[in-house]
């Protein structure tokens, strides 16, 4: 897809979630081990029709959320202009603009929404209301008919120009509740499509925990394990877990030898069918000659998280007579969890020798056995 015919999905995640309680805005709260948002910008990353994913959050959540924009408004809005504002120059032909408190978006809302662009200005998701409708304040008053009443959900989806023109056109006094009756009262014509159910916005506490009942029977368990072994030699630094540890000799190989580290990375490659470590990082490729090891590690963990997968716990086994593993197994803790962004206590690392039989028990060598649990959606 060219940049002229570019597809981008906004997410706005500036607010402040005040009626679902608690001290967290709602787009931040977690929902199954990483922040809620994180669940539609997985979802709207996946999607072969979208280029692009932007998540615009306040100046003040900066740090919440890795590469958001913080260039979020007082109101709603204000959060939208800026963002179409600051995608304007960089060849956007299509845009989705969805809520961060809508974390399951299915793939085919998407494909009808862009569909419709075919032929109109904007789209939007919507569900016919079934339950009876009525007027009233703490008594009934009339009923209201619901054959022509809709909900209205997220994403929309526009032709950038448009939308961009409705906004800048809209009058500063007056609030809008959405971007596509924002469209409509400016003059474009926005097409209705079919929504879903689970496109709901999660408003109030019921609907968290809602959210974590259907998230549990989306995700399926999945493990793999990873083995790797390097020669000890003189002259080598020696790299464990992702920790330098001092030692007499060190592990050879193509990159920097951790074989904590490579056993791993297959482990977590095994969860997703993805291959293993050479399949990404060939050793004959000059450029990963003395490399480290963190990023095949950080690869394996962003390729999960691109199909909306979750870390959930990894299990290391070292097999070496020495250097002793004790003293440094809390620094190899800590650090492998910051690589892959995950709680310490979902990482395990133990050490054994092998009572000095084989390569390993002659000093020859260390090798790693490593195994890992993911969660990640049913396909």
């Amino acid at each position: 897809m060219t940049r002229h015919d570019h597809t981008v999905a906004i997410i706005v995640a500036a607010g402040r979630g005040e009626r679902i309680g608690g001290a967290v805005p709602k787009q931040f709260i977690d929902l199954g081990g990483r922040p809620l948002v994180e669940h539609s910008r997985a979802a709207l990353l996946t999607h072969p029709r979208i280029d692009r994913v932007v998540v615009i959050v306040s100046p003040d959540q900066a740090d919440r959320i890795a590469d958001a924009w913080p260039i979020g408004g007082a109101t709603r809005r204000d959060s939208v202009l800026k963002a179409l504002e600051a995608l304007a120059e960089t060849g956007a032909t299509r845009v989705l603009i969805h809520d961060a408190a809508r974390p399951f978006v299915p793939d085919d809302v998407i494909d009808r929404l862009l569909d419709a662009l075919d032929a109109q200005d904007g789209a939007v998701p919507v569900l016919a209301v079934a339950d009876t409708l009525a007027r009233g304040d703490t008594m009934l008053g009339e009923p209201v008919p619901r054959e022509a009443m809709f909900r209205i959900q997220t994403p929309q989806a526009f032709r950038f120009e448009a939308i961009l023109d409705a906004h800048r056109r809209w009058p500063d006094e007056v609030e809008a509740t959405d971007d596509a009756g924002m469209a409509r009262r400016m003059g474009y014509d926005v097409m209705m499509v079919k929504g879903s159910p689970v496109l709901d916005k999660l408003t109030y506490p019921a609907d968290v925990a809602a959210a974590h009942d259907r998230l549990a029977m989306a995700m399926e368990t999945r493990s793999a394990t990873g083995f790797d072994v390097h020669r000890l030699e003189t002259g080598e630094e020696l790299w464990l877990g992702g920790v330098n540890i001092p030692h007499a000799k060190g592990l050879s190989g193509h990159s920097d030898a951790d074989v904590a580290l490579h056993a791993l990375t297959d482990a977590l490659l095994g969860t997703i069918a993805a291959g293993d470590i050479g399949t990404h990082f060939p050793p004959s490729d000059p450029q990963w000659r003395g490399a480290d090891s963190a990023q095949f590690l950080q690869h394996a963990a962003s390729l999960i998280a691109a199909e909306g997968g979750r870390i959930d716990f990894v299990d290391l086994t070292l097999m070496c007579e020495a250097p002793k593993i004790g003293p440094h197994r809390a620094a190899m803790v800590t650090r492998i969890a910051d690589l892959l962004a995950i709680e310490e206590r979902r990482v395990s690392i133990k050490a054994t020798t092998t009572e000095r039989l084989g390569f390993t028990g002659r000093g020859e060598g260390i090798a790693a056995q490593a195994s890992a649990t993911v969660s990640v959606p049913r396909r």
